[in-house]
């Protein structure tokens, strides 16, 4: 059976992100972080400084939409971006300890934000989603490889 554009993949992963996403900015706005932004500062968080081409990497973006969200979080001293040790030429971004307190303000209301998804959506299949959206993201779908025909 040949697919149709109503079972497009991408439409429905995509749509499927944004109203996660709209859920948990709802929940994340007293904090004053978006989902993406609390997103950036767990992973610093959890894995410390790093440059914007791993984290970009790490999340799944390009690197200039990781450096258009993190304009706000450098304006608002969440983060600090220095030159790495390593590599001057390199940007690393840092957590501050304003970063961390906002992130631990904001660590509740996404807690909350999980727990209605999960009483939602069943806490099995929440489990299942996470480990095939895991699974997607991992797969090799041999890109630079396609050609139209």
């Amino acid at each position: 059976m040949t697919p149709t554009t109503a079972d497009c993949n991408c439409f429905a992963v995509r749509s499927a992100a944004r109203h996660v996403t709209q859920l948990y900015d709802q929940f994340l706005a007293p904090s004053g972080l978006r989902a993406n932004q609390f997103s950036i500062l767990a992973k610093l968080d959890r894995l410390g400084p790093m440059t914007i081409n791993v984290l970009a990497e790490a999340m799944v973006t390009d690197r200039t939409t990781l450096a258009r969200n993190l304009k706000p979080l450098q304006r608002d001293e969440l983060i600090n971006i220095e030159a790495s040790p390593s590599d001057r030429r390199a940007k690393e971004l840092h957590l501050t300890k304003t970063g961390m307190k906002r992130l631990g303000e904001a660590r509740k209301a996404w807690s909350q934000a999980q727990s209605r998804f999960e009483q939602t959506f069943g806490a099995k299949r929440t489990t299942n989603l996470r480990d095939m959206l895991r699974a997607v993201v991992t797969s090799d779908f041999g890109q630079g490889q396609f050609q139209i025909r």
